[in-house]
């Protein structure tokens, strides 16, 4: 297809997925789902695995494999603002007086799924398709223990915020876990891409341009980020202008090292000043990427996501072990060790549900992966398939324990928030 006729194939896509987005949130919310919840599944269903099951004619005229290329750019744009918008977050929460147990939960929480995917992939590589051609195993093994110990912490965030959770002792350790978690999940990450190229040309790129990046963003992205907050010789929007600047220079930057553009928009979100100007360009950009741009990514996602592969037995008991260990690897974990510091069992059941859920965090990564080559098409099911469970049950568990609290009531938490919290991001 030429531009002048994909433009218009483009425009009708984006108008199917925003709406069809907005039905699924009006559905799931009923039922006490985010939004974010809704569109991970709307994506889902848009692709093979329900509308090219049912009508696949009516799928390749709305999705033609040439829109691909032009979904995945899009959509990328909405990956960069929400990663930074995920990285003003991850400063925005600032917690105090707990940091001996979420350590202990965030090591358990990284460890343990870590291992067991690993273990996971060593064990039925044999038996299920889950190597991509010219990916090594150990490389396939690594790469899904990282995104099993991946947790969704802006999702995290917003449930704990909207819920009424902030403040409270199991809001704020799960807080500071997920964050400490995410942060280690993605150098894990980061780690295991420039191991997959297999030649230390590439490898020593981004080690040594990561360094770089670290070192300007300490010395220079600071202060650069701070003149463009404070200065008042700027107005609304020369400051939206010069922040759009930096984002896609760090993220280009990023991207040529072999970080990846959403390395990049978090690291630029980290380093914002926490003011009321900050405060306002981030309510700017946010309702243009939560409803425009990101449903772009989830349509894309999955359109590369096939449930008709689980047909194959091989591939299902996979995907059922990776949601399984997955589940325990995560919950499991940070529920004992949490009981392990002494926290109440309510607390820690909650911590664990809390930390289980993957959400949009682990999307990213397995596209990550997808792009960089090292998943194929029954990992990339199989990975989708344990996010989507992963964040479907968090909200009915966390209803779950309330009511069995409220029966049983020794198991409510007795203990004073020891915490401090600043600022809470509206986050998707």
């Amino acid at each position: 297809m030429s531009p002048v006729e994909l433009a218009p194939r483009f425009f009708l896509a984006v108008a199917v997925i925003l709406l069809f987005c907005r039905l699924m949130a009006w559905l799931l919310g009923k039922v006490g789902q985010p939004a974010v919840v809704s569109e991970m599944v709307a994506g889902v269903l848009l692709g093979p695995s329900l509308l090219g099951l049912l009508a696949p004619d009516v799928q390749d005229a709305l999705f033609p494999e040439p829109l691909y290329p032009v979904l995945y750019i899009v959509g990328q744009v909405g990956l960069v603002i929400f990663m930074f918008q995920a990285g003003y977050a991850f400063t925005a929460h600032r917690v105090t007086g707990l940091a001996g147990t979420a350590g202990a939960v965030s090591l358990a929480g990284i460890v343990v799924p870590l291992g067991l995917g690993v273990l996971l992939v060593l064990a039925t590589a044999a038996h299920a398709p889950v190597v991509a051609d010219g990916a090594s195993l150990g490389v396939t093994a690594a790469f899904v223990g990282v995104a099993l110990a991946i947790t969704a912490f802006p999702m995290l965030a917003r449930i704990i915020t909207e819920g009424g959770h902030a403040g409270t002792r199991y809001g704020s350790l799960a807080l500071a876990s997920g964050a400490l978690d995410d942060l280690v999940a993605w150098i894990l990450l980061a780690v295991v891409l420039a191991t997959a190229s297999g030649r230390p040309g590439p490898a020593l790129v981004t080690v040594g341009g990561a360094v770089l990046f670290g070192l300007l963003l300490w010395f220079v992205g600071r202060r650069l980020a701070a003149a463009l907050v404070g200065s008042d010789r700027l107005g609304d929007q020369s400051r939206l202008l010069g922040l759009f600047a930096l984002l896609f220079a760090v993220a280009w930057y990023t991207d040529e090292i072999g970080l990846y553009a959403v390395f990049g928009a978090f690291a630029v979100g980290a380093i914002m000043p926490h003011t009321e100007r900050t405060d306002g360009m981030v309510a700017t950009v946010t309702p243009v990427c939560q409803i425009a741009f990101l449903p772009l990514f989830f349509t894309y996602s999955g359109l590369h996501t096939e449930f008709g592969l689980l047909g194959d037995p091989s591939v299902l008991l996979f995907a059922l072990g990776c949601v399984v260990l997955a589940i325990v690897g995560k919950f499991g974990a940070c529920f004992a060790v949490a009981r392990v510091r002494g926290e109440p069992k309510g607390v820690a059941l909650r911590i664990g549900a809390l930390m289980n859920a993957r959400g949009l965090m682990q999307l990213i990564a397995i596209n990550v992966g997808l792009a960089a080559g090292i998943v194929n098409s029954t990992l990339f099911t199989a990975l989708v398939l344990v996010a989507l469970v992963t964040t479907l049950m968090t909200t009915p568990v966390l209803r779950w324990i309330a009511r069995r609290e409220a029966r049983t009531p020794a198991l409510l938490d007795t203990k004073e928030p020891m915490v401090v919290v600043q600022r809470s991001a509206d986050m998707t």
